[in-house]
């Protein structure tokens, strides 16, 4: 997804550029299953979307609208936001991943200047003189002012170019459920328990993504059941306000780190997306996050081209990674403090994240700012 978002930004700015890519996404059809990769998709990163072309056809697959957040450890304590406290028709959308990038590669073809190479993987990367050459898998040689490296966690261009990275490892993992519903959903909520939370997402129709936080060997014990015996646990382990009427259709599950990078450029080269940063996946920022870099690099290249700067060089790429760093870094530090804040039973503790969750329910200037800031619009 961010390297594609990434590719057709660049083009149009008149750029010519290959996209790598190992794997083809599937096509597209209304009867498949809902994928149990989704993700939820910001405001901020539905205009970044619309103004790559991507939007409309997106609208036209599918997707399930979330007009409000709800947060909440005890019940009748609750932190709840909505659209319409900041005058929004809506908060986002819940998209599966391959329709994003599906979206974008259609885009691919109303650019002469973009070439799509897939699938291609990357054998080794050298230098040469002031251009970065990428050695493909099938003898060819690409070379290239600027590699963008886009490519996941275990970014094979980070790794080449050296640049470190800090980070832990969490005590939990995740699982994603899929589950049809009789019930229609258009609020994301999530509830925190002592073993972690417990989340849903809309999906489309009456469907649902189900999130279970829970530590791994736990998360290793759901994953080894058939639907049936699922559906009983997470009736026990769900709050009420889950349906107790769902079929379970999909599940899958990852385990919980983070990694931030300790540069996102060197010479010739920048990194973005889950290459730079991943995060926790509490409140679904990571691919918004990735779509901001996405949406700074373009904007600095288009800077530089204007004033007919090098785009490609050490103060230009320094410039995009100081702005987005420190945002970065803010986000996941977030992310950490809200998850160890509600991750122990010690009671003080309890009593103040409590408080602070019926204070945050208070319509406030500070409500609504950061609102704005968690759709990324600040």
């Amino acid at each position: 997804m961010i390297g594609a978002a990434t590719a057709i930004g660049l083009a149009q700015l008149g750029l010519n550029v290959a996209v790598i890519e190992a794997f083809q996404p599937k096509a597209y059809s209304d009867k498949q299953a809902i994928d149990i990769r989704v993700s939820a998709v910001s405001v901020a990163s539905e205009n970044l979307l619309d103004r790559l072309g991507a939007l409309t056809p997106l609208t036209q697959m599918r997707r399930a609208v979330y007009l409000g957040l709800e947060t909440w450890e005890i019940d009748g304590v609750m932190a709840q936001f909505h659209a319409d406290q900041i005058g929004m028709t809506h908060l986002g959308h819940i998209v599966e991943n391959r329709l994003i990038q599906l979206a974008l590669w259609q885009q691919f073809e109303a650019f002469d200047n973009i070439e799509l190479l897939c699938p291609i993987t990357v054998e080794r990367f050298s230098r040469r003189d002031k251009a970065v050459q990428l050695h493909l898998h099938d003898g060819r040689c690409i070379e290239a002012a600027l590699l963008v490296g886009a490519d996941g966690a275990n970014s094979q261009v980070r790794q080449w170019a050296g640049i470190g990275s800090t980070g832990w490892d969490y005590a939990q993992s995740a699982m994603l459920i899929n589950i049809k519903t009789t019930q229609y959903h258009d609020v994301t909520w999530q509830q925190f328990t002592a073993n972690g939370p417990r989340s849903l997402l809309p999906l489309p129709g009456n469907n649902a993504s189900l999130v279970w936080y829970d530590d791994a060997s736990r998360i290793a014990q759901l994953s080894q059941m058939n639907n049936q015996a699922l559906a009983e646990q997470i009736k026990q382990h769900f709050p009420a306000r889950l349906a107790r009427d769902f079929e379970v259709l999909q599940q899958g599950s990852f385990s919980l780190s983070r990694r931030h990078a300790q540069s996102y450029y060197a010479d010739n080269l920048v990194i973005l997306g889950d290459a730079a940063h991943t995060i926790n996946p509490l409140a679904g920022q990571g691919v918004n996050i990735g779509f901001k870099d996405v949406d700074a690099l373009i904007s600095m290249v288009a800077s530089k081209i204007c004033q007919g700067e090098s785009w490609w060089e050490e103060e230009a790429l320094a410039s995009y990674e100081k702005s987005r760093y420190k945002d970065n870094q803010l986000m996941m530090t977030a992310m950490d403090v809200f998850y160890a804040g509600f991750s122990n039973e010690i009671l003080p503790l309890k009593l103040i994240r409590n408080v602070a969750l019926k204070v945050a329910n208070i319509n406030s200037p500070i409500k609504k700012q950061v609102l704005k800031y968690a759709m990324g619009l600040k």
